[in-house]
């Protein structure tokens, strides 16, 4: 009995989630119906489907930071989540783009859900390119990164690290961001061009300040993990990962409802699911009994960057992106376990 209590089991992993889970959906039942019950579980069902990857990620830098920071990870970062990425900070990028107060578009979101959501699908072009662009920049630098001993796709990623350099990978991503802008049936250049440019720049300074955080705290004690600004820093930078992987949820969920709280019920309970998820991975060490589940994360991010990069353009649906996603991940965990027998 007491094994099922320490803290690497699932069940203990799982437990808040899955209780959190069973409460929300029976208030939801209970108060608002059966049909706002299935919606919310599909909700949930679709944000931690298409988030499996960001749990990969998350669970490949928070292997390397302190128990402390886990923690703060799985109790302050979800409130962040669920509350700050999906339902203050969909407002504020409205109330931005729009030019409207924060207090006109929250009563947009609660009291005028279909005009709400006409505003943030308006907001999408800024969207699409500061989080197509951040996860361009995490994907290319796992690719070139010349350090990398283990490779999947030798036909792609040899070539990307024989040519490495520590600029490379920025080059890359400003020049899409170019050709981007200056296309001419691109709707929104400037706004194109400036959240783009945000985006690579977030990258650059929570990743650089990440590693040289990391460099000063190992240069003291080599081998130990990532704690003070080291670990606030990574703790940083998963939270803007998570909301470039929270945008398109967010604006995509409006097709399924236009109950404001009901996506953010559904989708933070996902989160909260993806959450556990990251955590069951750095206990129970899953990126390295499958060895090449890190490669079929980055190369996901690769395809929803470029979703999200094209849907600047044109309207691509989520469902391309998941799929795609679910297919990438389950080859490389097939090709993981084939190696590994």
């Amino acid at each position: 009995m007491s094994k099922r209590f320490h803290k690497s089991h699932p069940l203990r992993i799982f437990f808040v989630s899955g209780l959190l889970t069973i409460l929300s959906l029976g208030l939801v039942g209970g108060f608002i119906g059966p049909q706002a019950l299935f919606v919310a579980s599909v909700l949930i069902l679709v944000e931690i489907t298409f988030s499996f990857e960001n749990a990969i990620i998350n669970a490949k830098v928070l292997s390397g930071v302190s128990e402390f920071w886990r923690k703060i990870f799985i109790t302050v970062g979800i409130l962040i989540a669920v509350v700050g990425m999906r339902l203050v900070f969909p407002i504020l990028v409205v109330a931005l783009t729009a030019g409207l107060g924060f207090g006109n578009v929250l009563e947009l979101a609660l009291n005028h859900p279909k005009e709400y959501a006409h505003e943030l699908h308006d907001a999408h072009v800024p969207i699409a390119a500061f989080g197509g662009m951040f996860l361009l920049m995490l994907c290319l630098q796992f690719f070139f990164d010349p350090g990398r001993k283990v490779r999947w796709i030798n036909i792609i990623e040899r070539p990307m690290q024989s040519m490495s350099r520590w600029w490379m990978y920025t080059a890359v991503c400003l020049a899409v961001l170019g050709v981007l802008t200056w296309l001419p049936f691109n709707p929104e250049p400037r706004s194109t061009l400036i959240a783009g440019l945000v985006g690579i720049a977030s990258y650059i300074l929570i990743h650089g300040l990440t590693e040289l955080f990391s460099r000063r705290q190992n240069s003291v004690q080599t081998g130990t993990l990532k704690t003070g600004m080291a670990g606030f820093t990574s703790f940083l930078y998963l939270e803007v990962l998570d909301a470039s992987f929270s945008f398109d949820g967010v604006i995509g969920a409006f097709a399924v409802t236009q109950d404001v709280l009901l996506i953010t019920l559904g989708l933070g309970i996902g989160a909260l699911w993806v959450r556990s998820l990251t955590i069951f991975m750095v206990e129970h060490k899953v990126l390295h009994a499958y060895r090449f589940l890190e490669h079929g994360a980055h190369y996901t991010i690769g395809v929803l960057s470029a979703v999200l990069l094209a849907g600047i353009f044109i309207d691509v649906p989520e469902i391309i992106a998941g799929g795609a996603g679910l297919m990438i991940i389950t080859a490389s965990i097939l090709s993981s376990l084939r190696r590994k027998n």
